[in-house]
Protein backbone atom coordinates (compact mmCIF):
# COMPACT_ATOMS: atom_id res chain seq x y z
CA UNK A 1 0.00 0.00 0.00
CA UNK A 2 1.47 2.91 -1.06
CA UNK A 3 2.27 5.74 1.76
CA UNK A 4 -0.08 9.13 1.59
CA UNK A 5 2.61 11.69 3.32
CA UNK A 6 -0.15 14.64 4.63
CA UNK A 7 1.71 15.94 7.46
CA UNK A 8 3.63 18.95 6.16
CA UNK A 9 2.86 21.31 8.85
CA UNK A 10 5.39 18.92 10.32
CA UNK A 11 8.00 19.03 8.58
CA UNK A 12 8.00 18.98 4.71
CA UNK A 13 10.79 17.36 2.41
CA UNK A 14 14.01 18.69 1.34
CA UNK A 15 14.08 19.51 -2.39
CA UNK A 16 16.64 18.95 -4.60
CA UNK A 17 17.96 22.16 -5.37
CA UNK A 18 18.55 22.77 -1.62
CA UNK A 19 20.57 19.47 -1.00
CA UNK A 20 22.51 20.43 -4.03
CA UNK A 21 23.00 23.57 -3.19
CA UNK A 22 23.95 22.96 0.32
CA UNK A 23 26.52 19.86 -1.15
CA UNK A 24 28.19 22.71 -3.13
CA UNK A 25 28.48 24.89 -0.10
CA UNK A 26 29.95 22.11 1.68
CA UNK A 27 32.11 21.55 -0.79
CA UNK A 28 33.62 24.53 -1.68
CA UNK A 29 33.35 26.74 1.40
CA UNK A 30 35.45 24.68 3.80
CA UNK A 31 36.44 27.85 6.17
CA UNK A 32 35.02 28.57 9.79
CA UNK A 33 33.77 32.21 9.16
CA UNK A 34 34.98 33.55 11.51
CA UNK A 35 38.49 33.25 10.63
CA UNK A 36 40.53 36.11 9.11
CA UNK A 37 42.54 33.77 6.69
CA UNK A 38 41.02 33.73 2.54
CA UNK A 39 38.96 30.37 3.27
CA UNK A 40 37.35 32.14 6.53
CA UNK A 41 36.61 35.60 4.70
CA UNK A 42 34.91 33.30 1.51
CA UNK A 43 32.86 31.68 4.20
CA UNK A 44 32.19 35.04 5.81
CA UNK A 45 31.06 36.30 2.63
CA UNK A 46 28.56 33.75 1.93
CA UNK A 47 27.05 33.76 4.75
CA UNK A 48 26.38 37.31 5.27
CA UNK A 49 25.47 37.73 0.93
CA UNK A 50 22.85 34.41 2.47
CA UNK A 51 21.48 36.64 5.55
CA UNK A 52 20.61 39.93 3.45
CA UNK A 53 19.47 37.55 0.42
CA UNK A 54 17.12 36.14 3.32
CA UNK A 55 16.12 39.11 5.05
CA UNK A 56 15.05 40.48 1.65
CA UNK A 57 12.89 38.06 1.24
CA UNK A 58 11.10 37.67 4.74
CA UNK A 59 11.23 41.82 3.96
CA UNK A 60 13.52 43.40 6.48
CA UNK A 61 15.33 46.06 6.00
CA UNK A 62 18.81 45.42 4.14
CA UNK A 63 21.52 47.60 3.13
CA UNK A 64 20.62 50.74 4.77
CA UNK A 65 21.81 52.67 7.43
CA UNK A 66 20.10 51.05 10.01
CA UNK A 67 19.47 47.09 8.97
CA UNK A 68 16.94 44.72 11.00
CA UNK A 69 18.92 41.98 12.18
CA UNK A 70 18.77 38.12 10.63
CA UNK A 71 20.04 36.16 13.49
CA UNK A 72 20.44 32.08 11.75
CA UNK A 73 19.52 29.69 14.54
CA UNK A 74 18.90 26.15 14.84
CA UNK A 75 14.85 26.02 14.31
CA UNK A 76 11.94 27.71 15.11
CA UNK A 77 11.87 26.58 18.47
CA UNK A 78 14.94 28.67 19.12
CA UNK A 79 14.10 31.86 17.65
CA UNK A 80 10.96 31.92 19.38
CA UNK A 81 13.11 31.24 22.79
CA UNK A 82 15.56 33.83 21.68
CA UNK A 83 12.38 35.81 20.97
CA UNK A 84 10.94 35.73 24.15
CA UNK A 85 13.90 36.02 26.66
CA UNK A 86 15.66 38.20 24.71
CA UNK A 87 13.10 40.82 24.51
CA UNK A 88 11.96 40.13 27.78
CA UNK A 89 14.93 42.32 29.92
CA UNK A 90 16.21 41.58 33.44
CA UNK A 91 13.38 42.51 35.52
CA UNK A 92 9.80 40.66 35.71
CA UNK A 93 6.81 42.70 33.67
CA UNK A 94 4.15 41.57 31.89
CA UNK A 95 3.28 40.00 28.80
CA UNK A 96 -0.02 38.56 26.66
CA UNK A 97 0.24 35.87 23.96
CA UNK A 98 -2.57 34.86 22.13
CA UNK A 99 -4.12 31.26 23.56
CA UNK A 100 -3.17 29.54 20.74
CA UNK A 101 0.81 29.51 20.97
CA UNK A 102 2.74 26.84 19.51
CA UNK A 103 4.33 25.17 23.00
CA UNK A 104 7.95 26.70 21.71
CA UNK A 105 5.71 29.98 22.71
CA UNK A 106 3.54 29.23 25.35
CA UNK A 107 6.44 27.33 26.97
CA UNK A 108 8.50 29.66 27.22
CA UNK A 109 5.86 31.87 28.37
CA UNK A 110 5.32 30.10 31.31
CA UNK A 111 8.98 29.89 32.41
CA UNK A 112 8.43 33.61 32.15
CA UNK A 113 5.83 33.31 34.69
CA UNK A 114 8.25 31.30 36.98
CA UNK A 115 10.59 34.15 37.27
CA UNK A 116 7.92 36.51 38.25
CA UNK A 117 6.13 37.48 35.03
CA UNK A 118 2.24 38.29 35.18
CA UNK A 119 0.84 36.64 31.39
CA UNK A 120 -2.43 37.13 30.18
CA UNK A 121 -3.69 34.80 27.66
CA UNK A 122 -5.46 36.96 24.16
CA UNK A 123 -8.28 34.70 23.65
CA UNK A 124 -9.75 33.89 20.29
CA UNK A 125 -13.07 33.07 18.45
CA UNK A 126 -14.79 29.73 17.69
CA UNK A 127 -13.45 30.17 14.65
CA UNK A 128 -9.54 30.10 16.01
CA UNK A 129 -9.28 33.99 15.19
CA UNK A 130 -7.10 36.01 17.66
CA UNK A 131 -9.48 38.99 19.53
CA UNK A 132 -7.80 41.85 18.97
CA UNK A 133 -10.51 44.18 20.33
CA UNK A 134 -9.70 42.42 23.80
CA UNK A 135 -5.97 43.38 23.43
CA UNK A 136 -6.20 47.39 24.59
CA UNK A 137 -7.93 45.90 28.10
CA UNK A 138 -4.99 43.50 28.62
CA UNK A 139 -2.36 45.75 28.53
CA UNK A 140 -1.28 48.09 31.11
CA UNK A 141 1.61 49.85 32.34
CA UNK A 142 3.87 47.17 33.12
CA UNK A 143 3.28 45.52 29.73
CA UNK A 144 6.71 44.33 28.20
CA UNK A 145 5.98 42.29 25.02
CA UNK A 146 3.04 40.48 23.00
CA UNK A 147 3.03 37.26 21.13
CA UNK A 148 0.33 36.62 18.76
CA UNK A 149 1.34 34.05 15.51
CA UNK A 150 1.13 34.68 11.55
CA UNK A 151 -0.86 31.16 11.48
CA UNK A 152 -2.09 28.33 13.47
CA UNK A 153 -0.18 25.36 13.43
CA UNK A 154 -3.27 22.97 13.85
CA UNK A 155 -6.36 24.94 12.60
CA UNK A 156 -4.16 27.29 10.06
CA UNK A 157 -6.02 30.48 10.41
CA UNK A 158 -4.29 33.21 10.12
CA UNK A 159 -3.80 35.89 12.82
CA UNK A 160 -4.25 39.59 12.48
CA UNK A 161 -1.35 40.60 13.39
CA UNK A 162 -0.94 43.43 11.09
CA UNK A 163 -3.71 45.20 13.55
CA UNK A 164 -2.15 43.67 16.73
CA UNK A 165 0.95 45.85 15.89
CA UNK A 166 -1.03 49.31 15.49
CA UNK A 167 -2.15 48.14 18.91
CA UNK A 168 1.21 47.79 20.45
CA UNK A 169 3.00 50.63 18.49
CA UNK A 170 0.66 53.10 20.12
CA UNK A 171 1.27 50.99 23.51
CA UNK A 172 4.59 51.10 23.07
CA UNK A 173 4.44 47.46 23.86
CA UNK A 174 7.38 45.06 21.79
CA UNK A 175 5.34 42.42 19.41
CA UNK A 176 6.94 39.11 18.70
CA UNK A 177 5.43 36.79 15.70
CA UNK A 178 5.74 33.57 15.36
CA UNK A 179 5.85 32.80 11.44
CA UNK A 180 7.39 29.50 11.43
CA UNK A 181 4.13 27.85 9.47
CA UNK A 182 3.28 31.20 7.69
CA UNK A 183 6.43 31.49 5.84
CA UNK A 184 7.31 29.47 2.86
CA UNK A 185 3.21 29.32 2.32
CA UNK A 186 2.05 33.05 1.80
CA UNK A 187 4.41 35.82 1.38
CA UNK A 188 5.84 37.40 4.34
CA UNK A 189 6.70 41.09 5.01
CA UNK A 190 8.47 42.27 8.18
CA UNK A 191 8.71 45.78 7.46
CA UNK A 192 4.98 45.60 6.64
CA UNK A 193 3.57 43.90 9.55
CA UNK A 194 5.24 46.09 12.05
CA UNK A 195 6.52 43.55 14.47
CA UNK A 196 9.62 44.27 16.68
CA UNK A 197 10.81 40.04 15.96
CA UNK A 198 9.62 37.13 13.75
CA UNK A 199 10.46 33.80 13.72
CA UNK A 200 10.81 31.17 10.46
CA UNK A 201 12.20 27.64 9.98
CA UNK A 202 13.26 26.30 7.01
CA UNK A 203 12.09 22.92 7.48
CA UNK A 204 8.71 24.27 7.50
CA UNK A 205 9.11 25.25 3.80
CA UNK A 206 11.28 22.27 1.97
CA UNK A 207 15.03 23.67 3.83
CA UNK A 208 17.01 21.59 5.82
CA UNK A 209 16.12 20.60 9.24
CA UNK A 210 18.51 22.55 11.77
CA UNK A 211 18.26 25.65 10.95
CA UNK A 212 15.93 28.59 11.10
CA UNK A 213 15.98 32.80 11.57
CA UNK A 214 14.83 35.52 14.00
CA UNK A 215 14.18 38.61 12.37
CA UNK A 216 14.66 42.03 14.75
CA UNK A 217 14.32 45.23 13.93
CA UNK A 218 16.85 47.42 13.94
CA UNK A 219 16.12 49.18 16.77
CA UNK A 220 14.74 46.27 19.41
CA UNK A 221 17.98 44.89 21.23
CA UNK A 222 17.97 41.65 21.84
CA UNK A 223 19.50 39.89 25.00
CA UNK A 224 21.60 37.10 24.31
CA UNK A 225 20.13 33.70 25.79
CA UNK A 226 23.79 31.59 25.17
CA UNK A 227 27.11 33.18 25.70
CA UNK A 228 30.85 31.99 24.17
CA UNK A 229 31.36 33.98 21.27
CA UNK A 230 30.96 37.29 19.50
CA UNK A 231 28.89 35.48 16.29
CA UNK A 232 25.97 37.28 15.10
CA UNK A 233 26.75 40.60 17.05
CA UNK A 234 26.96 37.99 20.20
CA UNK A 235 23.60 37.31 20.25
CA UNK A 236 23.43 34.05 19.25
CA UNK A 237 27.41 33.06 19.42
CA UNK A 238 28.56 30.13 17.89
CA UNK A 239 30.07 29.00 14.93
CA UNK A 240 27.47 29.56 12.10
CA UNK A 241 26.47 26.54 9.24
CA UNK A 242 27.17 28.29 6.48
CA UNK A 243 25.75 25.26 4.27
CA UNK A 244 22.57 25.18 6.62
CA UNK A 245 22.16 28.49 6.06
CA UNK A 246 22.14 28.15 2.15
CA UNK A 247 20.04 25.38 2.81
CA UNK A 248 17.68 28.08 4.33
CA UNK A 249 18.28 30.62 1.45
CA UNK A 250 17.55 27.99 -1.32
CA UNK A 251 14.42 26.85 -0.46
CA UNK A 252 13.01 30.19 0.24
CA UNK A 253 14.06 31.25 -2.89
CA UNK A 254 12.29 28.35 -4.68
CA UNK A 255 9.30 29.91 -2.88
CA UNK A 256 9.46 32.71 -4.01
CA UNK A 257 9.76 31.47 -7.36
CA UNK A 258 7.24 28.73 -7.54
CA UNK A 259 5.32 28.50 -4.16
CA UNK A 260 3.68 30.97 -3.96
CA UNK A 261 1.66 30.38 -6.86
CA UNK A 262 1.24 27.08 -6.37
CA UNK A 263 -1.08 28.54 -2.88
CA UNK A 264 -4.27 28.70 -5.39
CA UNK A 265 -3.79 24.96 -6.30
CA UNK A 266 -2.86 23.60 -2.50
CA UNK A 267 -5.72 24.88 -1.56
CA UNK A 268 -7.70 23.48 -4.33
CA UNK A 269 -6.98 20.66 -3.48
CA UNK A 270 -7.47 21.26 0.52
CA UNK A 271 -11.56 21.91 -0.18
CA UNK A 272 -11.78 18.97 -2.35
CA UNK A 273 -10.38 16.68 0.57
CA UNK A 274 -12.70 18.41 3.00
CA UNK A 275 -15.82 17.92 0.68
CA UNK A 276 -14.83 14.48 -0.17
CA UNK A 277 -14.53 14.00 3.71
CA UNK A 278 -18.13 16.11 4.32
CA UNK A 279 -19.88 13.80 1.68
CA UNK A 280 -18.78 10.50 3.13
CA UNK A 281 -19.08 11.82 6.83
CA UNK A 282 -22.41 14.02 6.99
CA UNK A 283 -21.17 15.01 10.61
CA UNK A 284 -17.67 15.96 10.01
CA UNK A 285 -16.74 19.52 11.45
CA UNK A 286 -13.86 21.33 9.79
CA UNK A 287 -12.38 23.32 12.73
CA UNK A 288 -11.88 27.22 11.66
CA UNK A 289 -13.52 26.79 8.29
CA UNK A 290 -15.09 30.12 8.67
CA UNK A 291 -11.69 32.35 8.91
CA UNK A 292 -9.10 32.69 6.82
CA UNK A 293 -6.66 29.82 6.40
CA UNK A 294 -3.41 28.55 5.15
CA UNK A 295 -4.04 26.86 1.96
CA UNK A 296 -2.46 23.74 2.96
CA UNK A 297 -3.70 23.10 6.37
CA UNK A 298 -7.16 21.29 7.02
CA UNK A 299 -8.31 20.50 10.76
CA UNK A 300 -11.39 18.17 11.23
CA UNK A 301 -13.79 16.35 13.22
CA UNK A 302 -15.02 13.08 13.41
CA UNK A 303 -17.19 14.01 16.39
CA UNK A 304 -17.51 10.73 19.13
CA UNK A 305 -14.38 8.95 17.54
CA UNK A 306 -10.94 9.14 19.49
CA UNK A 307 -8.11 11.08 17.17
CA UNK A 308 -5.45 8.51 18.45
CA UNK A 309 -7.04 5.71 17.28
CA UNK A 310 -7.86 7.32 13.97
CA UNK A 311 -3.96 8.17 13.88
CA UNK A 312 -2.96 4.77 14.55
CA UNK A 313 -5.27 3.06 11.99
CA UNK A 314 -4.27 5.70 9.52
CA UNK A 315 -1.01 5.20 9.86
CA UNK A 316 -1.60 1.36 9.10
CA UNK A 317 -3.30 2.18 6.23
CA UNK A 318 -0.59 4.05 4.61
CA UNK A 319 -2.09 7.89 5.29
CA UNK A 320 0.58 10.04 7.43
CA UNK A 321 -1.30 12.83 9.56
CA UNK A 322 -1.54 14.03 13.05
CA UNK A 323 -3.15 15.22 15.81
CA UNK A 324 -1.62 18.59 16.05
CA UNK A 325 2.45 20.10 16.70
CA UNK A 326 4.98 17.19 16.62
CA UNK A 327 6.40 18.59 19.32
CA UNK A 328 3.32 17.90 21.91
CA UNK A 329 2.53 14.57 19.85
CA UNK A 330 3.58 12.80 22.92
CA UNK A 331 0.76 14.56 25.21
CA UNK A 332 -2.20 12.64 25.67
CA UNK A 333 -4.01 16.00 26.60
CA UNK A 334 -6.57 17.39 24.51
CA UNK A 335 -5.38 20.52 22.14
CA UNK A 336 -5.18 23.64 23.83
CA UNK A 337 -5.59 25.05 20.13
CA UNK A 338 -9.19 23.66 20.33
CA UNK A 339 -9.45 24.20 23.71
CA UNK A 340 -8.93 27.74 23.55
CA UNK A 341 -11.34 27.89 20.28
CA UNK A 342 -14.37 26.85 22.89
CA UNK A 343 -14.96 23.55 21.37
CA UNK A 344 -16.89 20.70 22.57
CA UNK A 345 -15.41 17.60 23.99
CA UNK A 346 -16.32 15.14 21.76
CA UNK A 347 -15.18 17.46 18.43
CA UNK A 348 -12.19 18.17 20.33
CA UNK A 349 -11.08 14.26 20.72
CA UNK A 350 -11.96 13.61 17.58
CA UNK A 351 -10.18 16.12 15.58
CA UNK A 352 -6.94 15.25 13.63
CA UNK A 353 -4.60 17.77 11.23
CA UNK A 354 -3.96 17.28 7.97
CA UNK A 355 -1.68 19.29 5.98
CA UNK A 356 -1.04 18.99 1.70
CA UNK A 357 2.15 19.43 -0.26
CA UNK A 358 3.41 21.25 -2.97
CA UNK A 359 3.72 17.59 -4.64
CA UNK A 360 0.17 16.23 -3.11
CA UNK A 361 -2.11 14.77 -6.25
CA UNK A 362 -5.64 15.11 -6.65
CA UNK A 363 -5.36 11.48 -6.68
CA UNK A 364 -3.76 10.84 -3.34
CA UNK A 365 -6.51 13.38 -1.72
CA UNK A 366 -9.34 11.45 -3.36
CA UNK A 367 -7.27 7.91 -2.22
CA UNK A 368 -6.96 9.60 1.33
CA UNK A 369 -10.14 10.51 1.70
CA UNK A 370 -11.37 6.84 0.98
CA UNK A 371 -8.73 4.80 3.48
CA UNK A 372 -9.81 7.85 6.30
CA UNK A 373 -13.68 7.48 5.95
CA UNK A 374 -13.65 3.84 6.15
CA UNK A 375 -11.20 3.58 9.23
CA UNK A 376 -13.48 5.90 10.78
CA UNK A 377 -16.58 3.75 9.66
CA UNK A 378 -15.02 0.67 11.21
CA UNK A 379 -14.11 3.30 13.95
CA UNK A 380 -17.67 3.77 14.38
CA UNK A 381 -18.96 0.07 14.00
CA UNK A 382 -17.05 -1.08 17.24
CA UNK A 383 -18.04 1.53 19.49
CA UNK A 384 -21.74 0.91 18.71
CA UNK A 385 -23.56 -0.92 21.38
Amino acid sequence: MRQIYLDHNSTTPVLPEVTAAMAVCDREVIGNPASQHAAGRKARQTLEETRAAVGRMLGARIDTAADDQVIFTSGGTEANNLALFGLAGDRPAHAVISAIEHPCVSEPAEQLARRGWRIDLLPVTADGVAIVDRLPELIGPDTRLVSVMLANHETGVLQPVAHVAEICRKAGVLLHTDAVQAAGKLPVDFQQLGVHSLAVSAHKFHGPRGVGALLVSHDTPVAPQTFGGFQQSGVRPGTESVSLAVGLRTALEICHRDGYRAAAEIARRRDRLELALRRGWPNLIVNGVVAERLPQTSNVSFPGLDRQAILMALDLAGVVCSAGAACASGSSRPSPVLQAMGLDKRVILGSIRISLGSSTSDDEVDEAAARMLSICSDLERSILP
